[in-house]
């Protein structure tokens, strides 16, 4: 079949909820995709974030294939060698002392929704608990999950979400005392804003949010699905603001391909929040899952991935600036790490036409809202990888 012809079949038989590219991706070998006509495409978005290892490496994929000729599924009433491997290397990578595997980044924000509610039960068996979320977040698709995403347009054709979700505005701390009360339960926000544009949290405001959380014994979720798993040049962002919250949600990374996530809790919120019967999964923390996490965390210690991250990001971020102060219609570069983005006067050019434009010049890219193209790239690039991009980058904004 021609990749018009693949992509004809799909339109016919799946459910419409993405405007997909006009490409068919047949395989991938370290930062490089290939179509099925063979054409060559430099990937600077891993899957969003997902591909932190590149493609084909070849010690993660002989590990899943061993545990494939073993056993793939026993479900969580027993216990297997990769959920044990995988539990203490993600609890130790991460600083914190207990987690619970999930298939999604959106499961471990309903998870981590569900253990701040309960916590706050047993402090005084209410159940009116409220959480503050920030404007212009995003959690996810399901119905906790998207009823602490900060844009409406998500929301509105769903409504009413579960309740009791305040939003107060990013980097305004003032902003989230104005929603607190003696009914909240917790905060909820990414370190590093992503769908909402590539917004670090400013370190004064992070600061401030944990010491409230501490005087009132708030619970402080942090969202590192998108920006955790080494991509801001430590293994989670959190790391570089010199507090710990007491849940933490990841993903995407922490498998590299394999549909994982999981939320870390404090000591203190293990022993006052979920007991057996109050949350569960059928396919969360399986043996294959759990092999890949492992894995996963194996290579980036041993290939010393975070390491390449600091040496490489910062020449990332200055070729980024250099072409922003090329272009009139470019405003600002901001990011952390390898999670970067670049912003657009969009009454001169659409951030949107030049991803089609890169993609026809082999370079993947994604847009975060409507006045950005972010930067997600296998966390395995190199300075030459950047020079590249540039390039293709520089064509397809210059047409």
């Amino acid at each position: 079949m021609s990749m018009n012809e693949i992509i004809k079949e799909t339109e016919e038989n799946l459910l419409h909820t993405y405007n997909r590219y006009p490409v068919v991706f047949d395989h991938g070998e370290g930062v490089r995709l290939y179509d099925e006509d063979g054409k060559e495409y430099l990937d600077f978005c891993a899957g969003i974030a997902v591909y932190a290892l590149g493609y084909k490496n070849r010690r993660y994929e002989e590990a899943l294939k061993s545990q494939i000729e073993k056993i793939t599924h026993i479900s969580n009433y027993y216990y297997s060698r990769p959920l044990a491997d995988a539990a203490k290397a993600l609890t130790e990578a991460a600083g914190m002392p207990r987690v619970f595997f999930t298939n999604s980044g959106a499961e471990a924000v309903e998870g981590a929704i569900k253990a701040a509610r309960k916590y706050a039960y047993l402090k005084d068996n209410r159940t009116d608990h409220e959480i503050i979320a920030m404007k212009h977040s995003f959690h996810g698709r399901t119905f906790g999950a998207l009823s602490v995403t900060g844009n409406a347009h998500y929301r509105e054709a769903f409504e009413p979400m579960i309740g009791n979700v305040r939003f107060a505005d990013f980097n305004d701390f003032d902003s989230v005392m104005a929603q607190v009360n003696d009914r909240t339960c917790a905060i909820i926000l990414e370190t590093v804003q992503g769908e909402g544009g590539i917004y670090p949290a400013d370190k004064d405001f992070l600061t401030k949010i944990r010491k409230l959380c501490d005087e009132r014994d708030i619970l402080l979720i942090l969202d590192e699905i998108q920006c955790g798993m080494g991509r801001t040049g430590t293994m989670f962002a959190f790391m570089q603001y010199g507090i710990v919250p007491d849940i933490l949600t990841c993903a995407k990374a922490v498998g590299c391909g394999v549909p994982v996530g999981a939320f870390l809790v404090s000591d203190k919120v293990a022993a006052s929040s979920l007991v057996p019967g109050d949350h569960g999964t059928t396919y969360g923390g399986n043996p294959l899952a759990c092999k890949a996490v492992a894995t996963v965390l194996e290579i980036f210690k041993e290939d010393k991935v975070i390491e390449n991250v600091q040496a490489v990001a910062p020449y990332l971020e200055k070729r980024l600036k250099e072409t922003v102060d090329r272009f009139d219609f470019l405003l600002a570069e901001r990011g952390l790490g390898l999670m970067r983005a670049i912003v657009f006067d969009t009454s001169k050019k659409s951030p949107a036409d030049v991803v089609k434009k890169a993609l026809s010049h082999g370079l993947v890219l994604i847009t975060a809202g409507a006045d950005v193209i972010r930067f997600l790239p296998p966390l395995i690039i190199t300075k030459d990888h950047v020079d590249e991009m540039i390039d293709k980058l520089v064509m397809a904004l210059s047409e």
